[in-house]
C-alpha cells in the first residue's frame, strides 16, 4: 500500500527542514575554510612584503625585481656566447650606447654639458672597430670618438649667443673625454676579448666571476655587515661582505679556470683576486662620481637595478684586467 507520498511504498522522506539545514551547515562551511586561506594569504602576502621592505633599505633596491630582470639579460647574453659569438657584439652596442647615454645625461643634469649624439655614435662605433680591427681599430676608434665630441663641443660653444666661461669649457670637453676612457674603452676590452680565439669562453668566466664577487658581498654584508669600508663613498659596503667576496671569488675563480677557459687550478686563484679588486674598485669608483655628481642611480631604466651603468660598474674595470690576464696567460 501507498503512504500517500512519491517514492517506494513504505519509505518516509526526510524532513524538507533538515536537508535545508544540512546544506546551510555545509555552505557555512566552505566560507569559513574560504576565509581562513584569504586571511592566511595575506598573512603571507603581508610577510613578504615586510622582508621585502626591510632588505629593500638593507639594499637600496628591489631584489626580487632586480633578480627577474638579471636572469633575463643573463640568459640572452648566455645564448648569445655559447651559439653565434656575433650576437653578443648587438649586446655590447646596446650596453655601451646606452651606458655613455646615462653618464652624459648624468653630466649634463650637473651642469657639464657633454653632447649626446656624438657620444652615443662614438660608443657605439667602438664596438664593431674593436672586433673586426682588435686593438688597432680599439684605438683608432677611441681617438676618434674624443676628437669627435671635443669638435661637436666647441661647435656649440662657437654658434651659441650665450658663451659659458673658459673654465666651464675645459670641464665640458673633460667630462666628454671621461665618457669615452671610463665607458666606452674599457667596454672594448671585453669586444676585444670576445674577437679572440676561444674569447668568447673568457668573456662569460669574467662576467660569472664578477656576478659571483658581487653576490658574495651582497650576502655576506646583508648577513655580517658591520663595519663600513668606505663610508663617505658607499656607505652599504662592509668589510665583512668583501670578506665573503673575497671567498665567492676564489672558488668561482678556480672552477671558471679548470672547468670553463682551460687553465690550471692556481690560475683561478689570481683570476679570482685580480676580479675581486677590480670589481670592487670599479662598484667604489662609479659610487664617487654618483657621489660628486649628487645622484643615487644613474637612470631608473633596468628597475630594481638602476640603470645600465649601475649593473656595468663592477664589469668594465674586470673586462680590461680580464684582457690583460688572457694576454699573459693565455
Amino acid at each position: 500500500m501507498s503512504n500517500g507520498t512519491s517514492g517506494e511504498p513504505g519509505t518516509p522522506l526526510p524532513p524538507k527542514r533538515g536537508r535545508s539545514a544540512s546544506k546551510a551547515e555545509f555552505k557555512a562551511q566552505v566560507q569559513a575554510t574560504r576565509a581562513d586561506l584569504e586571511r592566511q594569504v595575506q598573512a603571507r602576502k603581508a610577510q613578504l612584503d615586510a622582508t621585502n621592505e626591510r632588505i629593500a633599505a638593507r639594499t637600496g633596491r628591489n631584489l626580487i625585481l632586480a633578480i627577474l630582470i638579471g636572469l633575463v639579460f643573463g640568459l640572452l647574453m648566455l645564448f648569445s656566447l655559447i651559439f653565434v659569438k656575433q650576437l653578443f657584439l648587438i649586446f655590447g652596442v646596446a650596453t655601451a650606447g646606452f651606458a655613455a647615454f646615462e653618464l652624459t645625461q648624468a653630466f649634463r643634469g650637473a651642469g657639464r654639458m657633454v653632447p649626446r649624439i656624438p657620444t652615443v655614435v662614438a660608443a657605439v662605433a667602438i664596438v664593431p672597430a674593436s672586433y673586426y680591427f682588435h686593438a688597432d681599430g680599439q684605438l683608432t676608434s677611441l681617438a676618434a670618438g674624443i676628437l669627435l665630441v671635443w669638435v661637436w663641443r666647441l661647435v656649440e660653444e662657437a654658434v651659441r649667443p650665450a658663451k659659458v666661461g673658459r673654465t666651464q669649457l675645459l670641464r665640458d670637453l673633460g667630462s666628454s673625454a671621461l665618457v669615452q676612457l671610463y665607458v666606452v674603452l674599457l667596454a672594448s676590452f671585453a669586444i676585444l676579448l670576445l674577437a679572440e680565439d676561444g674569447g668568447e669562453w673568457w668573456v662569460l668566466a669574467f662576467i660569472v666571476l664578477v656576478v659571483a664577487v658581487d653576490t658574495g658581498a651582497y650576502v655576506s654584508g646583508l648577513s655580517f655587515g658591520k663595519h663600513p669600508m668606505a663610508p663617505t663613498i658607499s656607505p652599504k659596503k662592509t668589510w665583512e661582505g668583501f670578506a665573503g667576496a673575497a671567498v665567492t671569488s676564489v672558488i668561482a675563480g678556480v672552477l671558471l679556470s679548470v672547468f670553463m677557459i682551460d687553465r690550471p687550478w692556481w690560475f683561478g686563484v689570481i683570476f679570482g683576486l685580480v676580479l675581486l679588486l677590480t670589481a670592487t674598485l670599479g662598484d667604489l669608483a662609479e659610487s664617487l662620481i654618483k657621489r660628486d655628481l649628487g645622484i643615487k642611480d644613474m637612470s631608473s631604466w633596468l628597475p630594481g637595478h638602476g640603470g645600465f651603468l649601475d649593473r656595468l660598474d663592477s664589469i668594465l674595470p674586470s673586462a680590461a684586467a680580464t684582457y690583460a690576464l688572457f694576454l699573459i696567460f693565455g
